[in-house]
């Protein structure tokens, strides 16, 4: 055997024995640091994804210490892998509106009017996601696949924006993105077969920040046709405070770990996380700014059965001001829709809002939800009593069902679409404002 094959061999005995140390630290790391509630749903698939979304991680990790890219460009690159062809239902193409990349998805059944018309942001922390991406690695259903999904469900044009990532972009720029790409959908919805007055803004996760924040900024814009509504699906709406109960329920439940939700807006507020501790003890915000939210982020506007799991109400620290000044953006409401103004507020068009019992950012949509509804929106809740963040990009029928309850009741509630699922499946779901 010659040398060269030697040398190959050596590599490959060595990458393989590298990958299984890597799946076996990956399993040993879920198993003594991951907490997998009793009640929620899936719970093996969920364990797998997660055992594999640490592999890659762990990937990434070595890959940016060996100095070949950063951890988010690998992840990037493993999520970007999955891409869908044609729908025979869909047309589908690939425009730009002034800057932005935008993606729309219309029904190829001819409509005798204008149809609604549904502007999407995709979540992925402001770090990852794009509206080309449709499954990933870890079998989870990603933009694309839900863009299309709620296209063909609901018969809506949509609009999906591929908005500027962190930490190259840092805020506000994926919020200007977003309000480019709507506002110019907004003045050319006749276009492209819209009706402007039957448009809604929605988003998971990072992008339900982003939704909510465009709707938000489109409030005082009367030369704009109004949004008709938004879908703020397990939204995160401030960054001000990582000790309310669902944070401290959820640490360390799967796959949206509390200090992950904290890293990833860093990286998107500051472009690094150096100062992820001083976030989570909560030593960036001023002690009188957070008493003038109190009133919006106070546990007490959080229903007591929310708590039942526990909570321990944190314990004061001051505020660094090195910390604040680097940070002091997190209390813009574009960052932290939650704390905008009363007189925005009340200017909100209606809202469809979910949540899940197992997820860091529980509590956000439920604050959220009280200050809708003391300022008289109308809102339609939807809780998931065992489900997780994320749960709405996993295959299967339990995926679908949700999907299809989420799009059809959405607009149901609105009096823009037909009949709903029976509430079974939800499972374990409850609805209402």
């Amino acid at each position: 055997m010659g040398f060269l094959s030697t040398f190959l061999l050596f590599t490959l005995t060595a990458l393989s024995a590298l990958l299984i140390l890597l799946v076996l630290g990956s399993i040993y790391f879920v198993a003594t640091n991951a907490e997998f509630p009793s009640g929620v749903e899936r719970p093996t698939k969920l364990r797998t994804l997660h055992i594999m979304i640490v592999c890659f991680e762990g990937l990434g990790m070595i890959m940016e210490n060996l100095g070949i890219c950063s951890r988010i460009q690998f992840l990037r690159c493993v999520q970007s892998r999955g891409k869908q062809g044609k729908d025979p239902a869909l047309f589908i193409k690939d425009v730009k509106f002034k800057h932005v990349p935008v993606r729309i998805y219309q029904p190829k059944t001819p409509s005798a009017g204008g149809r609604k018309g549904i502007v999407f942001f995709h979540g992925g922390g402001w770090v990852m996601g794009s509206i080309v991406t449709w499954r990933h690695i870890c079998f989870a259903e990603l933009c694309d696949g839900m863009c299309r999904y709620f296209a063909r469900e609901s018969d809506s044009v949509v609009m999906s924006v591929e908005y500027r990532l962190a930490p190259e972009h840092k805020y506000p720029v994926a919020l200007d993105d977003c309000l480019t790409a709507t506002t110019h959908f907004l003045e050319a919805a006749e276009e492209h077969g819209v009706d402007p007055t039957q448009v809604i803004v929605a988003g998971d996760s990072a992008g339900g920040n982003l939704a909510a924040a465009v709707c938000q900024a489109l409030a005082g814009r009367p030369e704009l046709p109004k949004l008709r509504a938004e879908i703020l699906i397990y939204p995160a709406l401030q960054g001000i405070d990582f000790n309310l109960p669902s944070y401290q329920q959820n640490r360390a439940a799967p796959p949206l770990y509390r200090n992950h939700a904290a890293f990833y807006g860093l990286q998107y507020l500051a472009g690094e996380a150096s100062l992820l501790e001083e976030v989570l003890e909560g030593s960036h915000v001023p002690a009188d700014q957070k008493l003038q939210y109190r009133k919006w982020l106070s546990t007490d506007n959080i229903p007591t059965e929310f708590k039942a799991r526990g909570y321990n109400p944190p314990m004061t620290v001051s505020c660094k001001d090195e910390v604040y000044k680097a940070l002091q953006a997190v209390t813009s409401p574009g960052f932290s829709p939650l704390l905008a103004e009363d007189a925005v507020i009340c200017q909100l068009p209606e809202t469809c809002i979910l949540t899940c019992e197992y997820d860091v950012l529980r509590d956000d949509g439920l604050l959220y939800k009280k200050r809708l509804v003391d300022h008289k929106i109308p809102v339609t809740w939807y809780h998931i009593g065992n489900g997780f963040h994320g749960i709405l990009g996993l295959t299967g029928p339990v995926c679908s069902s949700l999907e299809l309850c989420l799009a059809q009741q959405s607009w149901n509630s609105l009096e823009l679409f037909g009949t709903l699922p029976g509430e079974k499946e939800w499972a374990g779901g409850t609805g209402g404002a």
